[in-house]
């Protein structure tokens, strides 16, 4: 595709037109979609795309449910829809409205306007012919009265004829239609880091949406450099550039408005080659911003650039004749940039040579994979899908925070005016544990999670809406692990241990499921101890305890009675038989005892007296061997 940007110049009654050529041969421009499920009539539902437009906040990341209203009149929403009288904003309980709109006669964001005016939550453009969607944009300043343009916040999709013609097919028939505008997989969001890039011009005498940009950068400055500082994300900006005709290549309006003989074009910013600054001082100034960003990622601090973009906005504006190199170096070493390697990433921008920087930046306008070539200024580019809507902190936002992977959002991404807390109306239909204030739902971006939680290094396992519980070594630490716990009369006894398990087991002298009661065992009842002819049995809470008659007590690991002087009352024959194993084995010991110590004493003997005597065992040896 060849995008022409004509300027025309005027001396006396002839006009020159200088064209600025998009080197984009190759590539091709997406329309960005989203999906819109019909829901009822069963007619037509289905599933549908639509293309987002490129005005108004799509909501990223997020759905939205409505009823599709065709009006009677004003069926091109060219007009104020209170000129007949008519509102579309929803009565309490009721879905939102989703106007529909004929394409045609006026420019599609003057028809959003006039709808969100009229109350309705989102606008339908149905196509007036049979064609693939396209993307509606806003109209040029210069054409159009542009104020109610940043006004707009409602989403824009624009749908096929079939699909238009179908709707109001039912409609017509008596039919409710309900939809849902789904934006939910509008951005990727493959892993917790996001790639975004914008697309921009350091040019600040194009009217509205030069204007636009620059209260852009200034809006977002903040929360980029949170993003940036904290990992979260990964941003690039850069800038278009066009090149010159070889036709053109020696005219004035070439070499004025291009660099490296025509290799690097930018239009001129007032349109008017007789005055004010050149298309040229533009793309030096788009390229040393390139420049400072390289220097500054180069450092490891990314983020540093938006605070050179924003002074250079503030300090350097052309209506102040400030455009220029001087105080771009100003702003560069405020700001404790290295200036002498910015000036060494720009190089030569006189010379007939190619700049890398400057080339690499056309050679990335054109669009690979996924993404369309870049054509339109500014242009926001996130996880290499191009952002739709309105360049506007609130909205951009939304779009990058729809690109982290679910759960892995920033702070940032789950503040009250990014996210609703789904948690916090009936936690979300989530496990909760109200005792020890842990909950398994998890506020996200894109809605919430029922997972069950880690708390103070203590895993909870489960389906994290009916049930967690703890598991692992520390559990019985948290709400005592879900088991049971008592405490009476000074003593507290718990059904949960702290091993690698999750079970409760109710304790030694109780009996139950561990989790919500273990009760009492009356081992006296039951017979389970003190059963010795002798003793006495009383149950405890939790134990028992066993008393013997008078002269002898109780022995509880053989659970009977043993008399005051240490005479075991079990009969004379099991105290003979006990006394003659304690002999056997005591005399077996001192054998063994004996045995080793000989021998011991034997070997050590014989080492001794071989350093000084040939032992028998050792072989003769008369051989003498004498050296001389």
């Amino acid at each position: 595709y060849l995008i022409r940007s004509t300027v025309k110049m005027k001396f006396g009654v002839l006009s020159f037109s200088f064209v600025l050529i998009l080197e984009l041969t190759f590539g091709t421009f997406l329309v960005e979609k989203n999906n819109l499920k019909v829901t009822s009539p069963d007619s037509i539902k289905g599933v549908y795309e639509c293309a987002i437009g490129n005005f108004g906040i799509p909501k990223y990341g997020g759905t939205l449910v409505g009823t599709v209203v065709y009006p009677m009149s004003n069926h091109k929403g060219c007009k104020s829809f209170s000129e007949f009288g008519v509102s579309f904003k929803s009565s309490p309980g009721s879905l939102p409205t989703f106007l529909l709109i004929d394409r045609g006669d006026c420019y599609f964001a003057l028809k959003a306007w006039n709808a969100q005016q009229a109350g309705a939550a989102a606008i339908l453009v149905s196509d007036n012919k049979l064609e693939p969607l396209i993307t509606m944009d806003t109209p040029e300043e210069d054409t159009a009265n542009a104020d109610y343009l940043e006004k707009i916040n409602i989403p824009s999709a624009l749908i096929s004829k079939s699909l238009g013609d179908s709707i109001k097919s039912a409609i017509s028939d008596g039919n409710m239609v309900n939809m849902k505008l789904d934006w939910t997989e509008s951005v990727p969001h493959p892993d917790e880091r996001v790639e975004y890039e914008l697309w921009t011009d350091s040019n600040d005498e194009c009217g509205k949406k030069c204007d636009t940009q620059i209260e852009f950068l200034r809006n977002f400055k903040g929360a980029a450099q949170i993003l940036e500082k904290g990992g979260y994300t990964q941003f690039t900006p850069h800038f278009i550039t066009w090149y010159c005709p070889k036709a053109f290549m020696l005219s004035r309006q070439c070499k004025s408005q291009c660099i490296n003989h025509g290799r690097y074009c930018a239009p001129d910013p007032e349109q008017d080659f007789t005055r004010g600054y050149d298309g040229k001082d533009v793309v030096v100034q788009n390229l040393r911003h390139a420049c400072v960003f390289r220097v500054v990622n180069e450092t490891g601090k990314a983020w540093k650039w938006w605070d050179y973009a924003t002074d250079f906005s503030v300090r350097c504006p052309m209506k102040y004749n400030k455009y220029t190199s001087e105080c771009a170096d100003e702003v560069i070493k405020s700001l404790g940039i290295d200036l002498e390697k910015v000036y060494l990433c720009m190089g030569d921008t006189e010379g007939d040579v190619e700049n890398p920087v400057l080339k690499a930046e056309q050679e990335s306008q054109v669009g690979k994979g996924s993404r369309g070539d870049v054509t339109i200024l500014p242009t926001l580019v996130v996880n290499n899908r191009q952002y739709r809507g309105k360049l506007e902190k609130g909205a951009v936002l939304k779009a990058i925070c729809a690109g982290f992977q679910e759960s892995t959002e920033p702070a940032i991404c789950l503040t009250e005016d990014q996210n609703t807390n789904e948690c916090l109306e009936n936690n979300g239909g989530c496990w909760q544990d109200r005792a020890a204030n842990i909950t398994a739902c998890l506020d996200t971006f894109r809605g919430r999670l029922c997972e069950c939680p880690t708390v103070q290094g203590v895993k909870f396992v489960g389906d994290g809406y009916t049930h967690c519980k703890a598991s692992g070594a520390l559990r019985c630490g948290i709400n005592n692990g879900g088991c049971w716990r008592e405490t009476r009369g000074g003593y507290t006894y718990s059904a949960c241990t702290d091993d690698h398990s999750s079970v409760c087991k109710c304790p030694p002298g109780f009996k139950g499921d561990g989790v919500k009661s273990c009760e009492d065992v009356d081992e006296c009842k039951e017979k389970l101890a003190c059963q010795c002819p002798e003793c006495k049995c009383k149950n405890t809470w939790g134990s028992y305890e066993c008393t013997c008659r008078k002269g002898l007590f109780y022995l509880r690991e053989l659970d009977t009675c043993i008399g005051a002087f240490g005479a075991v009352k079990l009969g004379w024959s099991f105290v003979l038989i006990l006394l003659l194993a304690l002999t056997a084995a005591t005399l077996s010991g001192y054998a063994i005892y004996k045995y080793r110590i000989r021998h011991y004493m034997d070997s050590e003997i014989r080492s001794i007296m071989a350093q000084y005597m040939p032992l028998d065992s050792q072989p003769n040896n008369t051989e003498t061997h004498m050296d001389f």
